[in-house]
């Protein structure tokens, strides 16, 4: 019969919730001679999303931007949603999926493929026809909250049921899988150039870097590989970028976003900006292919499209919703953290971005609720949730002001969290954001790139950009495939297969 570890034995349990940047790189950092590390996502896997544009036109393969939960080692996963939290007694409760590909979707809030309307609204909608599974209780000793954000679409009709989103591997196949298919339905004898020319008006709406990026790399698509094999279809088609800011690219110095902007007209990419999206639906003219837009600034008249994929806005996860929304009573923890233990109280959050508030070092922030003061929401004062951290773009650190929603910020959050643990030190040195810079991908070999030390643009950029990310890349193998992948690509053309 096995013994089970004594006290001075048991490594301390750390349930991660989520496997993003936030969540995969707190994973791989935290010791595992220290601690039981426990994943819990409805998502196997890591994606390195930098590189995900680059998967969506074929310039690398799905499974070099990939990184598998499991192949950490000496890991416990859980493939399920986290339901709820019992802080009182330190469980969490996870609904198993049962159905993984209706997961991959509904993990970013987004619905089940083209072929279904139904709007997924959370796990259920992967099981409307089946038995939800029974609920597992996953207990912890330590909790870290990383479970990420949704993608905006800010309530405009049509948005979440036709457009495509671009935060995971699934969305980079149907894109890749819409583009093709559009080129070679509109190759068919029977559609018209006024046909074809609706069917090959790519949209993006979202000037930001993945947006940016993404009508970058179908640039290059389109003209190094798909002209060679449609000739005739190539000049008809079209890519626009739609935003409602006055520019694209905010974040970037105005030379630098200037010089993105000129790159894609002399590219034709077409940059419509102050543009207000008031509703997408699918063509009536082409109800198997085509979408119409409705912009504010277009009055009645549509704008055709065969794709629209949306790039734009970001919503907290419904688990950080409810978990902030409702009271619950404070744990019995032993020593000092325990002042107050017992009574009721709620997580504080931050009233902008809906996102949990946590001090310096990362640790979840509790706030006044109802009974205790008149401003239920608003962190209370050196009052700190024991065992609970939160990083990534769920969080909000109290004192750093508004750090931006970016994979850079959840994997230093992460790095620190979990060398603060690794040596137990939980109250080192605060938490303090070191901006690397910025970079975006613009096509033709070129890129921009800005930080504190200086701005580069044109293919010196570029060399810098594919080194970062290259170097970012989180296994040795990864770092080896993509290489591979481009070098391939560069010789032989993207893979322009359906599948």
């Amino acid at each position: 019969m096995l013994t089970p570890p004594s006290e001075e034995t048991r490594k301390e349990r750390v349930v991660i919730l989520g496997s993003g940047w936030a969540g995969y790189a707190f994973a791989r950092t935290l010791d595992p001679a220290k601690f039981e590390r426990v994943v819990v996502s409805p998502r196997s896997h890591f994606v390195f999303t930098p590189l995900l544009a680059g998967t969506a036109v074929g310039t690398i393969e799905f499974r070099a931007v990939l990184e598998p939960v499991r192949r950490l080692g000496a890991v416990t996963f859980h493939q399920g949603w986290a339901d709820d939290v019992d802080f009182a007694r330190k469980v969490v409760r996870v609904e198993p999926v049962v159905n993984p590909d209706a997961a991959e979707l509904a993990s970013h809030g987004l619905p089940p493929p083209p072929a279904s309307t139904a709007p997924a609204a959370g796990p259920a909608a992967a099981t409307a026809d089946s038995t939800p599974p029974a609920l597992l209780d996953v207990p912890y000793d330590k909790l870290v909250v990383a479970v990420g954000a949704y993608s905006q679409t800010f309530g405009i009709p049509g948005v979440r049921a036709h457009a495509h989103f671009l935060r995971d591997v699934p969305d980079a196949r149907r894109i890749r899988l819409r583009v093709l298919s559009l080129f070679e339905a509109s190759a068919s004898p029977a559609r018209t150039d006024a046909e074809r020319r609706r069917l090959l008006h790519f949209a993006v709406v979202g000037g930001g870097p993945t947006g940016i990026e993404f009508a970058a790399e179908l640039h290059d698509l389109v003209h190094d590989d798909l002209a060679r094999v449609y000739p005739a279809l190539a000049p008809l088609a079209r890519i626009t970028v739609y935003d409602i800011a006055p520019a694209v690219l905010p974040m970037f110095d105005r030379q630098l976003a200037a010089y993105a902007t000129e790159l894609f007209r002399r590219q034709g990419i077409d940059v419509r900006t102050r543009h207000h999206l008031e509703a997408l639906r699918p063509d009536p003219a082409s109800p198997a292919a085509g979408l119409l837009l409705r912009f504010q600034e277009h009055g009645p008249d549509e704008v055709p499209a065969g794709m629209v994929v949306w790039s734009t806005g970001l919503m907290q996860n419904p688990l950080v919703e409810r978990l902030a929304d409702r009271e619950f009573r404070m744990p019995e923890a032993g020593g000092g953290a325990d002042r107050g233990a017992g009574r009721k109280t709620r997580l504080a959050k931050d009233e902008r971005t809906g996102g949990l508030v946590t001090d310096a070092h990362l640790r979840a922030l509790v706030a006044g609720a109802p009974s205790l003061g008149p401003a239920p929401g608003a962190a209370v004062p050196g009052a700190v949730l024991p065992d609970v951290f939160v990083i990534g773009d769920c969080s909000v650190v109290e004192g750093n002001g508004a750090l931006p929603k970016t994979a850079q910020v959840a994997s230093q959050q992460a790095a620190y969290l979990a060398k603060a643990l690794n040596k137990g030190k939980l109250d080192r040195a605060p938490f303090r954001f070191r901006d690397w810079g910025t970079m975006a991908y613009l096509g033709g070999w070129r890129a921009i790139h800005q930080s504190r030390a200086d701005e580069i643009k044109g293919r010196a950029a570029w060399v810098l950009w594919r080194t970062a990310y290259l170097t970012y890349s989180m296994s040795l193998r990864n770092k080896f495939m993509v290489p591979v992948y481009w070098l391939t690509s560069w010789l032989f053309g993207r893979d322009i297969s359906r599948f």
